[in-house]
């Protein structure tokens, strides 16, 4: 299995983080989990925001490192760039908890700058 295979994995995962965070250290009702949710200290609420985001940026990574398996794009670029948007999105993760906006908008461009990319590199073999 390929780096860029495990950072699926990774990413796929790190929205729990997040919701783990979110839910660490507040009265939080697993009865009710969804019941709340805009109660939560704002660092909890921040930390559930950014494990929203994780659920959506989940999917188009996901696609493009599986599209560029197949079509054979260069593995050491895809390896790069799959480890590229996992350091992003754990530094996005981070400073949306720190509610350092500016700083976590950068990390979120620079996550999906290197999806973007990934495609290109697709189109380019395809």
């Amino acid at each position: 299995m390929t780096y860029a295979y495990w950072t699926v994995l990774i990413a796929g995962l790190m929205p729990y983080v997040a919701t783990i965070i979110s839910k660490w250290r507040c009265s939080y009702d697993n009865a009710q989990p969804r019941v709340g949710l805009d109660q939560l200290p704002p660092m909890n609420r921040r930390a559930n925001w950014a494990q929203l985001n994780a659920f959506e940026a989940f999917p188009l990574f996901a696609s493009a490192i599986i599209i560029a398996h197949i079509v054979k794009v260069d593995q050491l670029m895809i390896n790069q760039l799959a480890v590229l948007f996992i350091t992003f999105r754990a530094l996005y993760i981070w400073a949306y908890i720190a509610d350092w906006p500016k700083l976590r908008s950068a990390f979120w461009l620079g996550a999906l700058i290197c999806v973007v990319y990934i495609f290109i590199m697709i189109a380019r073999v395809g």
